[in-house]
């Protein structure tokens, strides 16, 4: 008989330190040599999973057994556990075995080719498939519980990232891994952050342009180009804030688990909490299902400002006479004509330069940006009682915490309360919930702090903003609009303009820091939109 042999182990790790591919290989041929059959290939598979097919050795033994004809005889294995561990697909690629007339045996479970030895074997396989199971069940708790206690499990860190050794002490001393910075990619890292906050030169660049800019310096992510995808997927990623998550995906379907499930495990930031924070509120502005491309992408200065007065729908670039002309015009009345909507068109740039300098003279005029603050100021007043109520009831709990875990701490000291799994789980849910107190406290804060503003910066913040809006070729015009603007609508020959206040304040207050050198950023809270301004459009 022409014999096939195929070997595997589970990890690369078992295939570099463990001897069970040569066992298997050997008993294998001396059970061949013993029936006196002749190994004709052998097949070893070092560090694939038998729960699925995904296995290009396994792939390769599948494609030559079944040419016509058949080099192979028999497919040998040292166990049905070695071909697969799923009883479905073993029963599947046994039946397109035997259609090409080759016989699978396994030296350690023989059995008969009658009935009763078919469904011995397909009992084997649904043993196999529960012991698998057992095994990836009882590993992923050992790992989660490794997680908790600020170890990492996977095999390579996020870019940014090396791991270390440290020694666990535990039942015995053991070598695990633990995060740390490493510092040549980590400057990578806070370029792509800043880059996407930033821009650069007075433009605003997205994860693609990103991607592009690194490239042309020769900046590599591990020896590997950049791309939008990767850019995207650094910017998205909560590690760098300092928490990592284990046990956030399923490792198969790869789809996002329920978040009870997940391990967050703090490791050494590499940027501010608050910078990433505020990257996350940029994003979500401009995610395509809030915002179409186009409108972030549009050199147009109004596109994604711009609102029919008359059905509120927003109003798009349209040209005439072969693009020599080009007008602002409602998407209702492009798509569905004037008997849904009758307003008219407007020509672009003199829309443009109406709004900008109606911007420029009326709203960011000195007077008009102190009162604008001042009513402010008298909305934070007006909401300081019930936001101190608040406050409160944050202190009080984060006091409760502190005590609590003062408590866990001192019964484990005195040996009242063994240091168990239990307990530590215990620990993390209110270090968890310490954390989230935290962030509600600062968001209260947050809302009730607004930038002491002098009037020589007002002076100096509204004549550069001024000298920023009306250079249209740098592209600050636009960002400025977006960060400060939140709608214009047009009516008849009005415009009202609506925008933030907090944003409004947040701008000034960065005159002293040179932020109107650069792209701005988006402030993450928002305030209702209060004030407007009324201007002719022709």
């Amino acid at each position: 008989m022409r014999i096939a042999l195929y070997a595997r182990v589970s990890t690369v790790k078992q295939a570099e330190k463990d001897l069970s591919i040569p066992d298997q290989l050997r008993q294998m041929r001396d059970w061949c040599q013993v029936n006196g059959h002749t190994v004709i290939m052998e097949y070893v598979e070092p560090g694939a999973s038998a729960t699925d097919d995904k296995r290009p050795v396994f792939q390769q033994l599948i494609a030559d057994a079944t040419l016509k004809p058949s080099p192979y005889d028999i497919v040998v294995v040292h166990s049905l556990s070695r071909f697969f561990r799923d009883a479905l697909a073993f029963g599947l690629y046994e039946r397109q075995l035997n259609k090409s007339d080759v016989k699978l045996i396994s030296i350690t479970q023989q059995t008969s080719d009658d009935p009763s030895g078919e469904m011995a074997r397909k009992i084997f396989s649904i043993f196999d498939e529960y012991q698998s199971k057992e095994n990836g069940k009882h590993t992923l708790r050992a790992m989660k519980e490794n997680a908790r206690q600020g170890y990492f499990n996977g095999s390579r860190p996020s870019f940014g990232y090396k791991t270390v050794e440290v020694e666990a002490t535990g039942n015995k001393v053991k070598k695990k891994r633990r995060f740390a910075i490493n510092e040549q990619e980590a400057v990578i890292v806070r370029k792509i952050f800043d880059l996407y906050l930033n821009g650069y030169l007075g433009q605003s660049f997205g994860a693609k342009h990103i991607a592009v800019h690194l490239n042309e310096r020769g900046f590599t992510l591990r020896g590997k180009q950049f791309a939008r995808n990767r850019v995207y997927e650094i910017l998205s990623n909560s590690t760098y804030h300092g928490e990592f998550i284990f046990n956030k995906r399923d490792a198969k379907n790869k789809k996002t688990k329920p978040e009870s499930e997940w391990i967050r495990m703090a490791v050494e930031p590499i940027i501010e909490k608050s910078m990433f924070d505020v990257v996350q509120t940029r994003k979500a502005a401009r995610a395509p299902s809030v915002v179409p491309p186009r409108v972030v992408n549009s050199p147009t200065l109004l596109t994604g400002l711009l609102k029919c007065g008359c059905c509120g729908a927003g109003m798009t670039l349209a040209t005439g006479k072969g693009g020599r002309y080009r007008y602002y015009k409602c998407n209702t009345r492009i798509s569905k004509g004037t008997k849904l909507c009758d307003s008219r068109s407007f020509p672009m740039e003199k829309l443009d330069t109406l709004i900008l300098n109606a911007l420029a003279d009326k709203v960011f005029d000195p007077k008009r940006v102190k009162t604008m603050l001042s009513d402010m100021k008298k909305q934070i007043k007006a909401a300081q009682e019930s936001q101190d109520d608040g406050l409160k009831k944050l202190t009080k709990e984060l006091d409760e915490l502190k005590t609590a875990t003062d408590r866990l701490y001192e019964a484990v000291e005195k040996g009242l309360l063994p240091l168990d799994s239990s307990l530590q789980e215990r620990s993390h849910k209110l270090q968890a919930r310490k954390q989230e107190l935290l962030i509600e406290v600062a968001g209260y804060r947050r809302q009730q702090q607004l930038p002491d503003i002098k009037q020589n910066q007002l002076t100096t913040f509204t004549k550069a903003l001024r000298s920023k809006l009306m250079d249209r070729s740098s592209g600050f015009g636009k960002e400025y609009l977006k960060l400060l603007v939140s709608e214009i609508r047009i009516k008849g020959n009005q415009a009202e303009i609506t925008g933030s206040y907090s944003a409004l304040a947040h701008a000034v207050e960065d005159t002293k820091k040179g932020a109107l050198n650069r792209v701005p950023s988006f402030v993450p809270k928002w305030l209702p939109d209060q004030g407007s301004n009324l201007g002719q459009t022709d």
